[in-house]
């Protein structure tokens, strides 16, 4: 877990200089590739998969560790080569997760809130599930633990390998000549992530595109075919909390309303976007059948709310910067508060640039929860030994935050309904 949250730290600031860096070239190319709620949004989901993995908020059925002390055969000797094998087979386990979360109506749960930007830059990478609470895929490293691959080599492997899927989320990088044929490259991933029928369901490839190859998931990118992307049901929030479920919620909807008692069954494993033929004509959902007629979904903003959304990005973004650097030093209890208080104030902040006025009661409970942190956790405003900050600042910022909050949803008419349906 350490080694993990000292690569989390180095690859946050990384992340985040590369996504301005992006911003900056298509500002002065004047290239239309980033907008800034969708920017926001991205980053946010994936300090929401941060907090999850720091505080180890899933579910293990069997632990990689446990598998290797009772399955490995072989006892290999640290070198080099073992780090490759070890690469490789997490790859090739990564297709399989990737490609079966797509294929099944109940993991595409787990990986609806990657595909929702209707746009593809860095911070698409981001956007990470919360949803996947139970590590179903266990089994995808049995061949690993067979093998004796330690799992000190997989602590360091998997976070290696997850961060450098992070680079081909750009439309800034063209094809990339040879290259093309061994690794995953810009244009093998923006054919991933459009939802034109010529690219839908194909290149789940992580690093090396071979596996698409051999199991004939494979599509060039065409140009004649521009990438259209997002989901074909359009997600219509900013909120990621909201995307990681919205998925989820159709499902037990569709059970309920079938009357067929099989079908209630059937539609959590058929193949991702299966109904019910009754559910189907009774309930019809919004799908987008030609993906050239795609409306992208906008709020209407002004440049204070924008900017105001970009000082609450930053803001938490140091919050949960703040921390990791306080695990070693605060008990999980306490830190869980401030953890809570994030995700709060993440699910507010979405909702207001969704103008929708649960973004109301969301700051009242983010007002008492960081109330309780700032006077009842010694320290917990410490970030380092002769600097802190005062609790008059952090009062000041409440009010602030709420009044805002309140203008924009309550004074300007807000949205009328959530986009979980």
């Amino acid at each position: 877990m350490e080694t993990y949250v000292m690569t989390l730290k180095f690859a946050m600031i990384f992340f985040f200089v590369m996504i301005a860096g992006e911003w900056v070239i298509c500002y002065y190319t004047k290239k239309n590739y980033i907008s800034a709620f969708d920017t926001i949004s991205g980053i946010s989901s994936g300090m929401t998969n941060n907090i999850k993995s720091i505080f180890k908020l899933s579910i293990v059925i069997i632990s990689y560790d446990w598998m290797v002390e009772n399955f490995a055969i072989f006892n290999i000797n640290s070198s080099f080569w073992l780090y490759v094998l070890a690469f490789v087979g997490t790859d090739f386990a990564y297709y399989w997760n990737h490609r079966w979360n797509h294929e099944i109506n109940l993991m595409w749960n787990r990986h609806i809130i990657h595909h929702s930007s209707e746009e593809f830059n860095l911070s698409c990478a981001l956007r990470q599930s919360i949803s996947g609470i139970i590590q179903v895929y266990f089994f995808l490293y049995i061949p690993l633990a067979i093998i004796g691959i330690p799992s000190q080599v997989m602590n360091i492997i998997l976070p290696v390998h997850l961060f450098a899927q992070f680079w081909y989320h750009t439309r800034l990088i063209g094809k990339m000549g040879f290259l093309e044929k061994i690794i995953v490259t810009p244009s093998h991933h923006r054919v991933h992530h459009a939802i034109n029928d010529e690219y839908l369901d194909k290149n789940y490839a992580s690093i090396f595109i071979i596996w698409d190859k051999l199991f004939g998931t494979f599509q060039e990118e065409l140009e004649n075919v521009p990438a259209v992307y997002g989901v074909k049901k359009p997600v219509k929030t900013w909120n990621p909390l909201l995307i990681n479920f919205m998925h989820l919620v159709l499902l037990f909807k569709d059970a309920y309303r079938t009357q067929n008692w099989k079908d209630k069954i059937k539609v959590f494993y058929k193949r991702t976007g299966w109904r019910p033929d009754d559910v189907a004509k009774n309930h019809p959902i919004n799908i987008t059948e030609n993906p050239y007629t795609q409306v992208k979904y906008k709020t209407s903003s002004t440049p204070f709310l924008t900017s105001w959304s970009f000082f609450q990005l930053i803001l938490h973004f140091a919050i949960q910067y703040h921390i990791i650097d306080l695990l070693p030093k605060f008990q999980y209890h306490q830190l869980i508060f401030y953890a809570i208080f994030c995700l709060i104030s993440i699910f507010s902040y979405t909702s207001l640039m969704d103008r929708h006025w649960l973004a109301i009661p969301l700051e009242i409970i983010k007002l008492f929860i960081g109330l309780y942190i700032v006077n009842y956790i010694d320290g917990i405003l410490q970030l380092s030994q002769t600097i802190s900050i005062s609790n008059f600042a952090v009062y000041i910022y409440f009010i602030l935050s709420f009044l805002i909050t309140t203008y924009y949803t309550v004074i300007l008419k807000p949205s009328p309904k959530l986009a979980m349906n």
